[in-house]
């Protein structure tokens, strides 16, 4: 298990004084050499980026695996094609959970239930989930705290004013997810930089004031890992592996650190199977309990699944389904950039889910007592011989018209 070996004051130390001596890091930050390897591959071909230094985490170690219905409600035929559909779309994991238990497990080529697979932004649910956890323990007051209170050397700034549910929400007012090539840009230094937790405090750009915008972004999502760290006196990835991870009986895998020893990304790119990315899509099907126990506060999840007037499609890490839109941004509903489909609404009302980079989803769907997951690479784009398309909407529908089918 990684445990981070400074604790939370000296970081605060040395976020405000540079490192001097002979193993001092350059005076300018986009000229250290792991920086500069990790954005040529990050320009040039993300495809091949490696996720390097990774911190192991145990996970539960007793885990068995959920238990599976050898017959279900779900009807062979739908079954069937949502294995065919997820086969088409460049798949490693579908699980199928269906009042109790898992309808359906298919995995890709060199892929089992054990396989750490890469989280993308299926890691920004789990970092909303953490801070509930933190707020059950009494570690965080509230999702309306200041981060300056965690972070002191923000104190009398306008970052200082994010509030924790900002972080999740992503109204944070920080500057949104793009693209720019530039060594010296603070977005790539904010995620790329051996000490991008230190970037993201000190130069990351703020566009709005808190709570006013919506602008989807890693930053946000990173700085939550900072907020765990400084709340619990625990490293991000050693706080999520024992108070949440472990409880819902989940196996482990790896997060990714900035540099050897140092801080666990929380917006992106943890290593974790495929059915424990499943076990946290039950735990907030059940409300935040998991087996009886109590592990987010009452009401929690509801605030998760409860959008905002900037997007009433995102709530805490969660995208919600309703109301519908053929094709819902990542980006601010007013912003271009990708969309994704929704050939038709969900026939769940109340469905919301867990959406990363690749078509990785979650599927929640309350009123069918309902989770799915799908993980994989990008989807194939359509082309005019093969004009299908990833469709958020397909799966679950697809399943919840099986199930209909046998009522």
């Amino acid at each position: 298990m990684h445990v981070r070996t400074t604790a939370a004051a000296l970081l605060c130390a040395s976020l405000a004084a540079p490192t001097q001596g002979a193993n001092a890091a350059p005076t300018k930050p986009f000229e250290d050499p792991v920086y500069r390897k990790r954005l040529e591959v990050y320009v040039t071909d993300y495809s091949k980026f490696v996720y390097t230094p990774m911190a192991q985490v145990v996970g539960a170690p007793d885990w068995t695996p959920l238990p599976s219905a050898p017959e279900t409600v779900i009807n062979q035929t739908a079954l069937e094609n949502a294995t065919a559909y997820v086969q088409r779309m460049n798949s490693t994991a579908l699980i199928v959970w269906h009042k109790g238990k898992v309808a359906l497990e298919w995995y890709g080529e060199d892929v089992t239930r054990t396989t750490p697979l890469v989280s993308k932004s299926l890691s920004k649910p789990l970092s909303a989930i953490a801070v509930g956890r933190a707020i059950a323990l009494g570690k965080i007051t509230s999702l309306d705290q200041p981060i300056a209170e965690f972070i002191p050397e923000l104190a009398g700034t306008q970052k200082g004013r994010i509030k924790v549910r900002h972080l999740l929400d992503m109204r944070s007012g920080m500057q949104h997810q793009s693209f720019s090539p530039a060594p010296e840009s603070p977005l790539n230094l904010g995620f790329l930089s051996p000490e991008h937790t230190r970037h993201i405090i000190a130069s990351y750009p703020m566009i709005a004031e808190p709570g006013t915008l919506y602008s989807y972004a890693n930053a946000p999502a990173d700085l939550v890992g900072e907020v765990i760290t400084r709340a619990t006196g625990l490293d991000y990835a050693e706080f999520v592996d024992i108070e949440v991870l472990r409880p819902i009986g989940a196996m482990g895998g790896a997060f990714w650190l900035n540099r050897p020893g140092g801080e666990a990304h929380s917006g992106c790119c943890m290593m974790l199977p495929a059915e424990t990315f499943l076990r946290l899509g039950v735990l907030l099907l059940h409300d935040g309990t998991w087996e009886g126990r109590r592990l987010l506060p009452q009401g929690y999840v509801a605030q998760m699944r409860t959008g905002t007037t900037q997007n009433p499609h995102f709530g805490l890490g969660v995208w919600i389904g309703a109301p519908y839109v053929k094709r819902r941004p990542f980006g601010a509903p007013d912003q271009p950039g990708p969309r994704v489909l929704h050939s038709e609404p969900y026939l769940d009302p109340d469905l919301f889910l867990f959406d990363g980079n690749a078509s990785q989803i979650v599927d929640i769907a309350p009123g069918h007592d309902l989770v799915v997951l799908r993980m994989g690479g990008n989807p194939p784009r359509p082309t005019q011989e093969n004009p299908e398309e990833w469709d958020n909407s397909y799966l679950v529908n697809t399943l919840i018209r099986g199930m209909k089918s046998r009522e």
